[in-house]
C-alpha cells in the first residue's frame, strides 16, 4: 500500500502528516524528517485520506487552544518497547510534565531511563503522542528531535491553555522549589 502525506502550517512551522486511508504512521516535526514508508504521495487537499484530514483537523484544534486530547488511528512502527513507551506518553495529562526517571518507572523499568530517553527520542508522532511533556529530572528541557524551542512552544501552548499552570510532576515540582 503507498502511503500518502499532507504538510501543513502550524505555530510551530509546517508539519507533515504520512499515513493513508485508516491510520497516521508518523508526524515530521519542521526541524527533523522522519523516515516515512516509501513510496509516498501527496494527494490534493480535497482528496486526503479520512485518517490524515482528520489528523489535520485536530492538530489545529489543539494549536487553537480548544483541544487536548487526541483521539486519532495511529500506526507506529517500532519495537515492543518502544511502543510500550509511547503508548505511557499518551498516559501524561495534557498541561502536565514528567521525568525520563518517572517515565522509565511507570512502565516498570526504573533503571531503563536512558533507554526510555532514546524511545522517547524515536516517537514518530509527536505532538499527538505527548513526548515534549517528558523533561529531565532537573526540571529542564532536554532533547527533542524538533529542537528545544519548539519543545518550550508546545509546552508553553498548554501552560496558556491550561490556565496559566504547568503542572510538573510532585517529584520536579519539590526540586523546583529547593
Amino acid at each position: 500500500m503507498t502511503a500518502t502525506y499532507h504538510d501543513f502550517d502550524t505555530p510551530i512551522g509546517t508539519l507533515r502528516l504520512v499515513g493513508g486511508e485508516d491510520s497516521i504512521d508518523c508526524i515530521e516535526l519542521p526541524n527533523r524528517a522522519a523516515e516515512p514508508p516509501d513510496p509516498v504521495w501527496e494527494p490534493a487537499e480535497d482528496r486526503l485520506p479520512e485518517a490524515l484530514s482528520e489528523a489535520r483537523r485536530q492538530l489545529e484544534e489543539y494549536f487553537a487552544g480548544e483541544r487536548r486530547d487526541f483521539d486519532l488511528p495511529l500506526s507506529p512502527h517500532g519495537t515492543a518497547f518502544q511502543r510500550r513507551v509511547w503508548a505511557e506518553l499518551r498516559r501524561i495529562p495534557f498541561g502536565e510534565t514528567i521525568s525520563y526517571g518517572e517515565l522509565a518507572a511507570r512502565i516498570g523499568k526504573p533503571t531503563a531511563s536512558r533507554a526510555v530517553g532514546a524511545a522517547n527520542g524515536r516517537n514518530p508522532l509527536p505532538v499527538v503522542v505527548p513526548c515534549h511533556r517528558v523533561i529531565g529530572s532537573d526540571g529542564r528541557l532536554t532533547g527533542f528531535g524538533g529542537g528545544l524551542p519548539t519543545k518550550q512552544a508546545l509546552l508553553d501552548l498548554e501552560r496558556r491553555v491550561a490556565g496559566g499552570q504547568l503542572l510538573l510532576s510532585p517529584v520536579l515540582s519539590s526540586r523546583a522549589a529547593s
